[in-house]
């Protein structure tokens, strides 16, 4: 398989990305509308364990594998890219069946004691065979990533989106109606299912790939104690992250009911909240996982030659894209959601807190694109104290601002753009120092933050006027989308940066 550039895989990966992100939506509309709120946010409660578990297990292999492969492709030794592989493999199943080993018997105990509702224990179970296939599946797509041969996973990416979505409507259409512990297992079994295909596809690929592989090798110790360097701080940082997660998660439904609420109001609520605004609002990141991907290894073959320039151009050009695309579409999706919501979902308050959860979600795309710059420089415990810090910091302030009378849901948006904040600053200021890198705060911020605010603007008031001449709802939600697009650009071209990738 052929290596394409930084930009080529990029741009493969974005489309592959925004095709994933928009069937991914659609399937959470219908999934939405055909379990309901309640079952939504039972289904968002059991999804932090899968997250914790796949960060005791998987997560710092898959970063160790990526970052590792990238190096020793760069230096010509596809045997010892394999060698990674292996041991990452190896290390992974290793953690997972310590893991699984205590969370089946102890999954009652996590459903009730830490979850706080026994209609998760089925989910619990069912999260650890999938974490087994999606884990498998992860190590060898960032194979791929690190040799810079993305096509495969991409391809696989496509027909996992949309099984996953065939699977799960399929199996919900066929045995509902179902309690809603029941609908949550036949969630995660549709997943499963798409997960095994996944799991197989890459591996096939990857041996293909590696087959009749040259180069030297490397010492398996030396290389177990690489991987270790890496996965380490990684599997903790994320571990720990995921665990503040998740006792945000938790803390929500928690904090309402305890703040008056009714549980099944409290859990309809966070289901909206967490699992129809905020995924509507995050579209746009489908941009930031791409980059990402194509980043740590990018950046881990420039530090591996010592070509910090090279580097720094590389940072340059990912925040300039970033901005560019995630500012506008982050601003606009403000305007629409509450219009989409109601639209999509069905539900009078998906939509609700868009304005600040828009912004939330263009800082955390900043943060997001920092990290993976600190991961790609080998400065993996610095990323995971500034991402413990500003996790730290959400979970206090929005147990602080939930715990007062009248605050609700508010308060866990002010923490979530709080913490945001904080977290990207860390970040830059880390990245500053590892490269000496100077900020270009009028192509990275300035520029596309006033093209984004002006077409926000105007979209609000055009969706208005249109709205009082009687347009339908999707025509107007077309329209506007348009013409905010147009003004964006045009604002972008008059100041002279209307392309901000170059440089």
């Amino acid at each position: 398989m052929k290596a394409l550039s930084a930009a080529g895989s990029t741009a493969l990966l974005t489309a592959v990305s925004l095709f994933s992100q928009a069937v991914g939506f659609l399937y959470r509309v219908a999934l939405s509308r055909t379990v309901g709120a309640q079952v939504m946010g039972l289904y968002q409660l059991v999804m932090p364990v899968l997250s914790v578990v796949m960060s005791l297990t998987a997560v710092g292999f898959t970063v160790a594998c990526s970052n590792l492969t990238a190096q020793y492709h760069a230096l010509g030794d596809r045997r010892a890219a394999g060698q990674v592989v292996r041991e990452c493999v190896l290390g992974f199943l290793i953690a997972f069946l310590a893991v699984a080993a205590l969370a089946a018997p102890l999954s009652d105990w996590i459903s009730v004691r830490l979850l706080g509702d026994a209609r998760t224990r089925l989910g619990v179970l069912l999260i650890l065979p999938c974490v087994l296939l999606t884990g498998l599946e992860n190590i060898h797509k960032h194979y791929f990533y690190g040799a810079g041969q993305v096509t495969a996973p991409a391809v696989t990416e496509i027909c996992e989106q949309v099984i996953r979505a065939g699977a799960v409507l399929g199996l919900l259409w066929r045995f509902l109606p179902r309690s809603p512990e029941g609908s949550v297992g036949l969630i995660l079994c549709g997943m499963i299912l798409c997960e095994v295909f996944s799991a197989l596809t890459l591996t096939l690929l990857y041996r293909r790939a590696q087959a009749g592989a040259a180069g030297e090798g490397t010492c398996p110790a030396a290389l177990r104690r690489r991987v270790r360097a890496i996965a380490l701080p990684i599997g903790w940082t994320a571990l720990l992250g995921n665990l503040m997660g998740a006792a945000t998660s938790v803390m929500i439904p928690q904090r309402l009911v305890h703040s008056g609420a009714r549980v099944d109001v409290a859990m309809g609520e966070f289901g909206v909240l967490c699992g129809m605004t905020v995924p509507m609002l995050s579209l746009p990141t489908a941009l930031i996982g791409a980059m990402s991907l194509v980043l740590v290894p990018r950046l881990a073959r420039w530090e591996a030659l010592g070509r910090r320039d090279l580097a720094g151009r590389q940072v340059d050009r990912a925040l300039s894209a970033a901005a560019a695309c995630i500012l506008p579409a982050a601003g606009v999706l403000a305007v629409l959601s509450p219009t989409l919501g109601r639209l999509l979902f069905r539900e009078p308050d998906a939509g609700a807190f868009a304005a600040p959860l828009a912004l939330g979600v263009v800082l955390s795309c900043g943060e997001a694109v920092l990290g993976a710059c600190l991961n790609g420089l080998g400065r993996q415990k610095v990323h995971a104290r500034n991402s413990l810090i500003s996790g730290a910091f959400q979970l206090l302030v929005t147990w602080v601002r939930m715990g007062r009378p009248g605050v609700g849901l508010r308060g866990y948006v002010e923490g979530l753009v709080l913490s945001t904040v904080l977290g990207l600053w860390l970040n830059w200021h880390a990245v500053r120092r590892a490269l000496g890198l100077r900020p270009d705060w009028f192509r990275w911020v300035l520029a596309p933050g006033l093209a984004a605010a002006l077409a926000a603007l105007d979209a609000n008031l055009l969706l208005r006027v249109l709205a009082g001449s009687g347009m339908g709802a999707w025509p107007r939600c077309a329209v506007t989308l348009a013409f905010a697009a147009l003004v964006y650009l045009g604002a972008m071209k008059a100041m002279g940066a209307a392309r901000p990738g170059q440089g």
